[in-house]
Protein backbone atom coordinates (compact mmCIF):
# COMPACT_ATOMS: atom_id res chain seq x y z
CA UNK A 1 0.00 0.00 0.00
CA UNK A 2 2.88 2.52 0.95
CA UNK A 3 3.98 1.80 -2.97
CA UNK A 4 0.73 2.68 -4.52
CA UNK A 5 0.57 5.72 -2.15
CA UNK A 6 3.79 6.67 -3.15
CA UNK A 7 2.59 6.79 -6.90
CA UNK A 8 -0.02 8.18 -6.44
CA UNK A 9 1.57 10.90 -4.29
CA UNK A 10 4.12 11.44 -6.99
CA UNK A 11 1.29 11.47 -9.91
CA UNK A 12 -0.72 13.93 -8.06
CA UNK A 13 2.32 15.82 -7.15
CA UNK A 14 3.44 16.42 -10.20
CA UNK A 15 0.52 17.38 -12.00
CA UNK A 16 -0.30 20.06 -9.38
CA UNK A 17 3.53 21.35 -9.69
CA UNK A 18 3.25 21.41 -13.16
CA UNK A 19 -0.36 23.21 -13.58
CA UNK A 20 0.32 25.68 -10.58
CA UNK A 21 3.66 26.00 -12.20
CA UNK A 22 2.44 27.67 -15.77
CA UNK A 23 -0.85 29.46 -13.60
CA UNK A 24 1.72 31.52 -11.41
CA UNK A 25 3.88 32.59 -13.78
CA UNK A 26 2.78 32.54 -17.39
CA UNK A 27 1.86 35.05 -19.47
CA UNK A 28 -2.60 35.40 -18.97
CA UNK A 29 -2.56 35.49 -22.60
CA UNK A 30 -0.63 32.49 -23.59
CA UNK A 31 -2.07 30.26 -20.28
CA UNK A 32 -5.74 31.81 -21.57
CA UNK A 33 -5.10 29.68 -24.86
CA UNK A 34 -4.35 26.48 -22.79
CA UNK A 35 -7.47 26.77 -20.19
CA UNK A 36 -9.73 29.30 -21.51
CA UNK A 37 -11.57 30.34 -17.67
CA UNK A 38 -8.38 32.10 -16.72
CA UNK A 39 -9.06 34.77 -18.70
CA UNK A 40 -12.90 35.07 -17.06
CA UNK A 41 -11.36 35.28 -13.29
CA UNK A 42 -9.30 38.26 -12.03
CA UNK A 43 -5.68 37.72 -12.37
CA UNK A 44 -5.10 37.93 -8.74
CA UNK A 45 -7.22 34.88 -8.44
CA UNK A 46 -5.67 32.91 -11.21
CA UNK A 47 -1.82 33.56 -9.61
CA UNK A 48 -3.39 32.92 -6.00
CA UNK A 49 -4.59 29.40 -7.65
CA UNK A 50 -1.36 28.94 -9.19
CA UNK A 51 0.73 28.98 -6.11
CA UNK A 52 -1.60 26.97 -4.30
CA UNK A 53 -1.86 24.19 -6.51
CA UNK A 54 2.50 24.12 -6.63
CA UNK A 55 2.32 24.29 -2.20
CA UNK A 56 -0.15 21.74 -2.51
CA UNK A 57 1.98 19.78 -5.32
CA UNK A 58 5.05 20.05 -3.06
CA UNK A 59 3.26 19.17 0.10
CA UNK A 60 2.26 15.38 -1.42
CA UNK A 61 5.60 14.82 -1.94
CA UNK A 62 8.17 16.76 0.13
CA UNK A 63 7.04 15.78 4.10
CA UNK A 64 7.28 12.02 3.12
CA UNK A 65 10.78 12.47 1.32
CA UNK A 66 12.04 14.43 4.51
CA UNK A 67 10.26 12.86 7.03
CA UNK A 68 9.85 16.05 8.37
CA UNK A 69 6.21 17.33 9.21
CA UNK A 70 4.15 14.47 8.04
CA UNK A 71 0.70 15.25 8.89
CA UNK A 72 1.24 17.92 5.95
CA UNK A 73 0.99 15.29 3.23
CA UNK A 74 -2.28 14.73 5.10
CA UNK A 75 -3.62 18.57 4.65
CA UNK A 76 -2.44 19.16 1.39
CA UNK A 77 -4.35 16.06 0.00
CA UNK A 78 -7.65 17.62 2.08
CA UNK A 79 -6.64 20.97 0.62
CA UNK A 80 -6.82 19.35 -3.22
CA UNK A 81 -10.01 17.73 -1.81
CA UNK A 82 -11.53 20.94 -1.03
CA UNK A 83 -10.30 22.52 -4.23
CA UNK A 84 -11.83 20.05 -6.48
CA UNK A 85 -14.88 20.45 -5.35
CA UNK A 86 -14.83 23.98 -5.88
CA UNK A 87 -13.75 23.56 -9.30
CA UNK A 88 -16.58 21.04 -9.42
CA UNK A 89 -19.26 23.61 -8.60
CA UNK A 90 -17.11 26.19 -10.74
CA UNK A 91 -17.10 24.39 -13.84
CA UNK A 92 -20.91 23.21 -13.20
CA UNK A 93 -22.28 27.15 -12.57
CA UNK A 94 -20.23 27.98 -16.08
CA UNK A 95 -21.89 24.60 -18.05
CA UNK A 96 -18.23 23.23 -18.65
CA UNK A 97 -19.52 19.95 -17.84
CA UNK A 98 -16.38 18.82 -19.61
CA UNK A 99 -13.75 19.62 -16.82
CA UNK A 100 -15.89 17.83 -14.12
CA UNK A 101 -14.63 14.32 -14.77
CA UNK A 102 -11.02 15.51 -14.72
CA UNK A 103 -12.10 17.01 -11.32
CA UNK A 104 -13.61 13.95 -10.29
CA UNK A 105 -10.32 11.88 -10.92
CA UNK A 106 -7.96 14.28 -8.64
CA UNK A 107 -10.54 14.20 -6.06
CA UNK A 108 -10.50 10.59 -5.96
CA UNK A 109 -6.36 10.37 -5.89
CA UNK A 110 -6.40 13.16 -3.30
CA UNK A 111 -8.88 11.34 -1.08
CA UNK A 112 -6.96 7.95 -1.65
CA UNK A 113 -3.51 9.32 -0.23
CA UNK A 114 -5.49 11.76 2.64
CA UNK A 115 -6.86 8.32 4.00
CA UNK A 116 -4.22 6.11 3.21
CA UNK A 117 -1.30 8.80 4.70
CA UNK A 118 -3.84 8.99 7.66
CA UNK A 119 -5.39 5.57 8.34
CA UNK A 120 -3.77 2.84 5.87
CA UNK A 121 -0.08 3.57 5.58
CA UNK A 122 1.02 6.90 7.57
CA UNK A 123 4.36 8.06 8.03
CA UNK A 124 5.96 8.59 10.75
CA UNK A 125 7.93 11.75 12.00
CA UNK A 126 11.57 11.64 11.73
CA UNK A 127 11.93 8.78 9.62
CA UNK A 128 12.74 8.67 5.99
CA UNK A 129 9.73 7.31 4.04
CA UNK A 130 11.12 6.83 0.72
CA UNK A 131 9.08 3.52 -0.30
CA UNK A 132 11.31 0.47 0.27
CA UNK A 133 10.94 -2.56 -2.41
CA UNK A 134 9.70 -5.07 0.55
CA UNK A 135 6.72 -3.00 1.15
Amino acid sequence: MNIALWIAQILLGAMFIMAGFSKAFQPLEALGQMIPWTLDIPLALVRFIGISELLAGIGLIAPGLAGIKPHLTIAAAAGIILVMVSAIIFHVARGEYGYIVFNLVLLALAAFIAYGRWKVAPFKAGEFNRPSPNQ
